[in-house]
């Protein structure tokens, strides 16, 4: 019988509590922690942030925690291993209960995409703040940005003006101008605000801009990823890896191995941040008016915590 989601974010939550205390710092974000911010229905798998250098106790931890009798095992062809370095340079490793009708999923992140402040100064309990799972919500995937928005309304309701960067729905914004100004430092961090605070007519554009431009450099950011992953997978692939009769620990050595020959650390770094968005500004270009390209924010703020 399926677990329920009540079950699943117990598991999850437990999860947590022990990797805190046993000194790893991390916290769940995503769909679960949308969920528990009251702007999102169930969801069944979990992403958890976690602080490389904190990773090896993490899979420390892993390796002993059972679901239902079973152990943990690496989840397909495309995951990274859990270690510091790759963590550090943007990669997620991934992992599953419960083979093979699974459970229970676990995708673990070091670097929030485009995360901007240290997620880990802001915890909400066993939870990434309201401001670092916004942030990740500017997806390539459409469904992301309502969530997006209602988190953007939760952080100034609690009178966190960083609000202002998430709403992404011309009406939402028009209808909080009138309930409160946009302050001068929001405006600075994302130029769209000011058409907003001007009345100016053109808001509508940037605003469609600015949209179009995360999902293209979304899009862009993982077909480098998937780029620098192809011969780590390939490599995986022939060694059957992804479904191992063996325990996690051998799973992990023979990951490492691989990825030490096949897998950069940092695939984004290498590629070059300025050339990541100026293709991004140029592929969206090719969809709006080149003019509407003129607020759209500093975007390479969003990689400043990938490792040098």
């Amino acid at each position: 019988m399926p677990l329920s989601y009540a079950e699943l974010e117990e598991f999850y939550e437990d999860l947590v509590s022990e990797a805190r205390r046993r000194g790893v710092a991390c916290a769940i974000t995503s769909g679960m922690a949308c969920v528990a911010f009251g702007v999102a229905a169930a969801t069944l798998d979990c992403d958890l942030l976690c602080s490389p250098e904190t990773a090896e106790e993490l899979f420390r931890m892993l390796q002993e925690t059972c679901l239902r009798d079973r152990l943990p095992n690496y989840r397909g062809h495309l995951t990274a291993p859990l270690d510091s370095r790759w963590l550090s340079g943007g990669w997620t490793s991934h992992f599953c209960w419960s083979p093979p009708n699974e459970e229970a999923y676990l995708d673990i992140f070091g670097i929030p995409p485009r995360g901007t402040s240290p997620w880990a100064a802001e915890f909400q309990g066993l939870y990434a703040g309201l401001h670092t799972v916004a942030e990740m919500k500017r997806t390539d995937r459409d469904k992301d940005w309502p969530f997006a928005t209602a988190l953007g309304l939760k952080l100034l309701e609690t009178g966190d003006q960083r609000g202002w960067l998430h709403l992404f729905n011309l009406e939402v914004l028009r209808e909080t101008l009138k309930l409160m100004p946009c302050p001068a430092e929001m405006i600075a961090l994302r130029p769209v605000l000011s058409l907003l605070a001007e009345g100016d007519d053109r808001l509508e554009i940037a605003l469609k801009a600015e949209i179009e431009f995360w999902h293209r450099l979304d899009q862009l950011r993982l077909k480098v990823y998937e780029r620098a992953l192809r011969p780590y997978m390939l490599a995986v692939k022939r060694e059957a890896l992804c479904d191992p009769p063996s325990s996690l620990a051998v799973q992990h050595g023979a990951r490492l191995k691989l990825a030490g020959d096949l897998l950069p650390f940092n695939p984004l770094r290498e590629y070059g941040i300025d050339r990541l968005i100026d293709e991004t500004k140029g592929k969206t270009a090719e969809m709006l008016p080149s003019g509407a390209l003129r607020w759209l924010p500093d975007a390479s703020e969003c990689f400043k915590f990938l490792s040098k």
